[in-house]
């Protein structure tokens, strides 16, 4: 499958998709509208998964879509379409010009302020079809499964490995005069296996995801890192319910930010549903914790020259030495909050959490006795209260050293008290996001586990 010649994908294309773009807010204002925004998205792709030496499934993806908001005084209508032939698209502005015509008045709606838009366009490197055919692609998906089920005899079933390869182009534009389009490329090798040992079994993964294909790990080791954890994972215990140092693998701390940046994300702001209200100025980290964002990087999952309402992304710091600097708004929130768009109507752009200088070994025995967390479970945050209750798994550590896999575990604690006891954070980061970051330790949570 050629991406790059073959697909509507290929480079001459991009401009007949912008005149799309163009066309439908021409429509809008013919309409009625005094404001309109569009955003047009097509991408390719190619997914094979298989199990147990046999393809399972082999999907060849096509999708175009528009989507289209216009706005007549201060009332919204939206409408979209997977049809790109010109009545289609003229019957879905019709559509959503209707709409806007029933919805209630709102003052905060409309597009982004028209001085926010971005003008200054930086290469970020985005696009990198991944031109295999598809027989080439269930080789790579085989050669990653038999790699995990040769790994150990212990090894005793799988429950997949794929590979996926995705490149698309978005267009996005509005009645400001901005329409630009981005082309990006995504693509990943995966895997899952089930060891058995003494009559119980357990199961792990792993994963890589790149923008550039030659930046992928092998597909052999993918498979034979989710062996090695499976293997770890055997005959695991349970614990006593305890107080304990817990140190999160950079793939769940990953989601200790997540949980940080929904708290201060304009929506949770505006609706007063957040443990972090009105907290620009606080200091909720320890005094050595940077939080910087960097849109600019090249090849990097998070980059982006604007956001999903054209406001230019910039460099920015969301906490410096421990304090939180801003919210994160979209334009909607911005305006309900009295202030102005951080650019963030699409999420973060490689937020980037600073290590303290620790390889994950030396966090490890940093902690000296706790808890290595490898999996969590449930969906127990609490963004309001910011209480914190999930299922685990991972590894007891002793003397700086695992000592034997744990499972059937909860560990609880607030977020707030999570964020200050954060106690070292890794040099081993995990760029596989658009947050970034190592293995956070943090310095006393709950077990909870038998009596």
């Amino acid at each position: 499958m050629d991406l790059e010649k073959n697909s509507i994908l290929a480079f001459p294309q991009a401009d007949s998709f912008k005149n799309i773009v163009a066309d439908a807010l021409n429509l809008a204002a013919a309409s009625g509208a005094t404001q309109a925004e569009a955003g047009l998205s097509v991408s390719q792709g190619l997914s094979v998964a298989t199990r147990m030496g046999s393809v399972e499934t082999i999907e060849h993806q096509q999708d175009n879509g528009l989507g289209i908001s216009v706005y007549i005084g201060q009332h919204k209508g939206s409408a979209s379409t997977s049809n790109l032939d010109p009545e289609a698209i003229r019957k879905t502005v019709e559509a959503a010009c209707n709409i806007a015509r029933y919805t209630s008045e709102d003052s905060c709606t409309g597009l982004a302020d028209a001085e926010l838009m971005a003008t200054e366009m930086h290469e970020l490197d985005l696009y990198h079809p991944w031109n295999l055919e598809p027989q080439a692609v269930i080789d790579l998906a085989l050669e990653c499964e038999n790699a995990a089920l040769e790994y150990d005899q212990r090894i005793v079933n799988s429950e997949g490995a794929s590979v996926d390869l995705n490149a698309g182009l978005a267009v996005y534009g509005n009645s400001h005069g901005f329409l630009q389009a981005e082309r990006k490329s995504r693509h990943s090798i995966s895997c899952s296996v089930v060891g058995e040992s003494n009559g119980k079994m357990q199961r792990d993964y792993w994963y890589d995801i790149s923008r550039h294909p030659d930046h992928l790990a092998s597909a052999r080791s993918v498979g034979e890192k989710a062996a090695e954890r499976t293997v770890r994972r055997l005959d695991a215990t349970k614990l006593n319910t305890r107080q304990s140092p817990i140190l999160f693998v950079p793939e769940l701390a990953r989601g200790i930010i997540g949980s940080f940046t929904a708290a201060i994300g304009g929506a949770a702001q505006y609706r007063k549903a957040s443990f972090l209200l009105d907290a620009i100025g606080e200091r909720v980290f320890p005094e050595f914790l940077q939080l910087n964002e960097d849109p600019f990087i090249p090849q990097a999952l998070g980059s982006a020259n604007f956001d999903a309402e054209g406001v230019a992304t910039r460099v920015n710091s969301l906490v410096t030495d421990g304090v939180i600097q801003n919210y994160l708004l979209d334009s909607y929130a911005a305006r309900k909050l009295g202030m102005t768009s951080t650019g963030h109507a699409s999420g973060v752009h490689n937020l980037t959490l600073n290590d303290t200088g620790k390889s994950f070994d030396e966090c490890l025995a940093a902690m000296h006795r706790g808890l290595l967390v490898t999996e969590l479970m449930g969906h127990g945050v609490n963004n309001v209260t910011g209480d914190y209750s999930r299922g685990a798994a991972g590894f007891w550590v002793e003397n700086g050293k695992l000592d034997h896999a744990v499972e059937e575990v909860t560990i609880a604690s607030n977020l707030r008290t999570m964020f200050k006891g954060i106690a070292e954070i890794g040099k081993d980061i995990d760029l596989r996001g658009s947050i970034r970051c190592g293995s956070i330790l943090i310095d006393n949570m709950t077990i909870a586990g038998t009596d």
